[in-house]
């Protein structure tokens, strides 16, 4: 699965911009390097609304208004990428490597798009249904890393 990643700066207006103009299916939180084991939050968000709130105490996570998980962010790394899920017709994951062209037309439209972070530890991951339109934002390592956006 191909990933674009996003200038930290700019994390919280692009998840604001992925929950009010996409379908989130689901969102789920682990600790990082429990392979799975160590899971906080695995919710399937059909008929919720997922939204989050960002104040000096960190970041809260909320579902249909309900506080699911709290970071408070005194870890906080790299900052969001998004990758997409796209499926071949012979109904295979297609893999790609990074720095492909999230809008070349030779490649399948994808199904879902993830959008994922490293905060205090803990991987989080946003599924949304569909393609989540990105846009270049700015070069990171020319001429081969970009950093993308989430489009207007």
């Amino acid at each position: 699965m191909e990933q674009y990643w996003m200038p930290k700066k700019l994390d919280f207006k692009n998840l604001r911009k992925c929950l009010d103009n996409y379908k989130a299916e689901s969102i789920y939180i682990r600790l990082v390097g429990s392979s799975g084991g160590t899971v906080k939050v695995d919710e399937g968000l059909e008929s919720k609304t997922l939204d989050f709130k960002k104040n000096k105490s960190g970041l809260h996570m909320l579902i249909d208004d309900l506080e699911v998980f709290h970071f408070p962010l005194k870890d906080y790394g790299k900052g969001f990428s998004l990758g997409y899920e796209r499926i071949d017709e012979k109904h295979r994951m297609v893999m790609l490597s990074t720095g492909i062209d999230p809008d070349d037309p030779d490649l399948p439209e994808p199904t879902r798009s993830i959008l994922r972070t490293v905060l205090d530890y803990h991987l989080m991951e946003i599924y949304f249904e569909g393609k989540i339109s990105l846009k270049f934002h700015s070069w990171w390592i020319e001429p081969h890393w970009k950093y993308w956006t989430i489009a207007d």
